[in-house]
């Protein structure tokens, strides 16, 4: 319902601002000091100017839609994010699959790796549940107290300490599920969107880490001889895993309609299945008085870890091959960011799983006189530490390989801008030429990514070599000559880079909610990693964009209803979402719509990024909902936007005329000037990425799109 204010006037246009990642306040976007919300919640709402009359000098009413703190509005939901992040980057690469015959086979490899992200999550937990408190704490070491005695514990028999102890992993599995949860929606708002594949995700994670569970207790208590009961239980835990995956493996199953409702029940069943199957393990472990085997670790867990280790490279080096083969039959480099966000997953996941049970072991004081923590995870750390150390050297190799062709193109671009510069302008040329050089390194993240996903093989090498039981250091000196240490360095290096990095995504996480101007630059991680629906991992952060489309399609429809027509204004990652809402109006709606996109990654990022989905044709279907009611503002100085369908730099070929699309987009050229206006003492500023409602080229833009929707007289 409209509030006071929002009377209904036929004769205006609404001017719908829709800001970017990490967008302002709704008084910045709007230039007023004092805006009330006529529509929303707390979370994200819709704002107007506080006054008698909301419209601006020409009679445009001026509405912002801020949904900023819908990914990431509390400090506790922000740092949910930190400790999800490998969940939310495997999510968003099922989202970044190529398009043809490749598509289906790198939507089952995602999955499967999600699959095996919450498979090394549980076994890591139980490494320091099981293996390195239940069974060296309390019995084959003496750690550091009050962890020798652990509430009594320690007098306990095997197997009671072991089904006590398990219960970490069950409220670990229960905890991630609880971050994962959906936030609820505004109240009464029917456009609050579900995602029902989530349901059977969850299920599916849900079963396999129990499962998993299971096994590793189940092998441990077999170490001493199998019985019927022990045989039976893991050999039904083995057959849920293996629906687990049967279930996400098989293309579309969970997905087509035909047969969601099949997967959901076969999902639910093995779920309470798998959780029967614990409870009947903890009772038939924590019952068993037969001996335990003598070891220095929990029997069977590091064959088991290195297996869960091993089977994400494995996955992880062939989404590769897939991706890369099918970028290579592309004229374009698009899809890559597949295997690029998997293997920045994949790398978090088992860097934090082995620092976890590494750092936690040292703490303890568990691992002395055996060698140290469980060698798959030691060769884990230091396959993190040579990635980094790679990605590293990579990204300043490229820095400097492409920095004469940047500048080169910079170079002609600022002598088209400014063909005849006075002499005293020489240095802002120069600043100007850096900026548009550093804004064209975003064309060479293509092959950043290839180059990137191709080090999976490094980790793939390193956990074989983990299987056959050879120890790093040994290694090195054997094969390579290296002296003793080195390798000790690499593994401490790689523990220390790891908790910096965890310190890091810990004072981001809170940074990015308290100080805006950091968030500004983190915030690009949190909005697009949770602004695709749960397809691959269940315990991702929600999507928030199932409720900001829906609510921009239905605050649209409204003021259509109310007003001669409506300008969507959607600057940086809010023209996708603005996109996203035009595809969803129904025709009568899109018939009073024009769109006015700037600083908008659609053409330049998300195009390369999400092929399958914001594809040239997908973005022409926009233009055509619209009736070609379209305008596009860049700037070459903009390292994140760009055009969309046609740069139209000076000198460029004119577009076709038969071709709506071609008069789409519209350059800026930025800055305006070289020397400082009349009256001022500092030349244009180098506008960049920076939104510019108040610029004239943007007033003239609006103007343009406004006289297109206004009804004429004899309308």
């Amino acid at each position: 319902m409209p509030q006071h204010g929002d009377q209904p006037r036929r004769d205006d246009v609404v001017e719908l601002r829709v800001h970017g990642v990490s967008g302002a306040k709704p008084s910045v976007i709007l230039g007023a000091e004092r805006v009330r919300q006529v529509a929303g919640d707390a979370c994200g709402g819709f704002h107007r100017r506080d006054g008698s009359d909301d419209a601006d000098p020409t009679g445009v009413t001026l509405e912002a839609y801020r949904w900023g703190d819908l990914p990431s509005g509390t400090v506790a939901r922000t740092l949910g994010m930190v400790f999800l992040l490998p969940f939310m980057l495997s999510n968003a690469a099922v989202w970044m699959r190529p398009t043809g015959s490749g598509a289906a086979g790198v939507t089952v490899l995602c999955r499967l790796l999600a699959l095996n992200l919450t498979v090394v999550y549980v076994v890591s937990i139980a490494g320091v549940a099981l293996d390195l408190l239940a069974w060296r704490c309390l019995g084959a070491v003496a750690c550091r107290a009050p962890f020798d005695t652990l509430a009594g514990l320690d007098d306990r028999p095997v197997g009671q300490r072991l089904a006590v102890l398990a219960l970490l992993p069950i409220l670990a599995v229960a905890f991630l599920r609880l971050l994962g949860t959906r936030r609820p929606g505004p109240a009464g708002n029917p456009l609050w969107a579900v995602e029902p594949l989530v349901v059977r995700l969850r299920a599916i994670h849900v079963a396999a880490a129990l499962a998993v569970l299971d096994v590793l207790l189940l092998v441990a208590r077999r170490g001493g001889g199998a019985t019927p009961v022990t045989t039976l239980l893991v050999t039904l835990s083995a057959a849920v895993l293996v629906v687990c995956v049967g279930l996400l493996a098989a293309p579309g199953l969970i997905d087509r309609a035909a047969t969601a409702r099949t997967a959901t029940v076969t999902a639910r069943a093995t779920g309470v299945l798998a959780a029967g199957l614990t409870v009947a393990t903890l009772v038939a472990v924590g019952s068993d008085e037969r001996g335990w085997p003598s070891s220095g670790g929990l029997p069977g867990y590091d064959a088991i870890a290195g297996g869960a280790l091993l089977g994400q490279m494995v996955l992880l080096v062939v989404l590769s091959g897939v991706v890369l083969w099918h970028r290579g039959r592309s004229r374009l480099p698009r899809g890559l960011g597949a295997a690029l966000i998997a293997a920045i997953a994949v790398g978090l996941a088992g860097a934090l799983s082995a620092g976890l049970v590494y750092l936690t072991g040292i703490l303890l004081g568990g691992y002395r006189g055996d060698g140290g923590p469980p060698l798959p995870y030691r060769w884990t750390l230091l396959a993190f530490f040579l990635h980094v150390a790679a990605a590293v050297l990579l990204c300043g190799a490229l820095t400097v390989l492409s920095r004469h062709r940047r500048r080169r193109a910079a170079v002609a671009i600022t002598a088209r801008d400014f063909p005849a510069p006075p002499p005293e302008a020489a240095g802002q040329v120069r600043r100007v030429t850096k900026t548009v050089a550093r804004a064209r390194f975003t064309e060479w993240l293509g092959l950043l990514a290839a180059t990137y996903a191709a080090l999976a093989v490094v980790g793939l090498a390193t956990s074989l070599l983990g299987q056959f039981g050879r120890e790093p250091d040994e290694l090195a000196r054997q094969s390579l000559g290296l002296p003793a240490g080195i390798v000790g360095m690499g593994l401490a290096g790689g523990t220390y880079l790891l908790a910096a990095v965890l310190l890091a995504l810990l004072l981001g996480g809170v940074f990015a909610y308290r100080t805006a101007w950091f968030r500004r630059y983190v915030g690009i991680l949190w909005d697009l990693g949770t602004f695709w629906p749960r397809a691959a991992h269940p315990f991702a952060p929600p999507s928030y964009a199932d409720r900001a489309v829906p609510e921009l399609t239905d605050r649209i429809v409204q003021l259509t209803e109310r007003h001669a027509g409506v300008l969507l204004c959607g600057h940086s990652h809010g023209s996708a979402l603005l996109a996203l809402a035009v595809l969803r109006l129904p025709p009568a709606a899109r018939r009073r719509v024009a769109l006015l996109t700037y600083g908008s990654p659609l053409g330049r990022l998300y195009a390369r990024l999400f092929p399958a989905y914001l594809d040239d044709k997908t973005l022409r279907e926009v233009g055509e909902r619209v009736g070609w009611r379209w305008l596009n503002l860049w700037r070459d100085t903009d390292p994140v936007g760009g055009w969309i369908f046609a740069a139209h730099r000076p000198g460029d070929p004119p577009p076709e005329a038969a071709d709506p699309a071609g008069r789409v987009d519209r350059r800026l050229r930025d800055p305006q000037g070289l020397l400082p206006s009349p009256g001022q003492r500092r030349p244009p500023p180098v506008r960049g990425h920076h939104p510019g409602e108040s610029d004239p080229e943007f007033r003239a833009a609006v103007r343009e799109l406004i006289g297109r929707l206004r009804p004429t007289d004899g309308e």
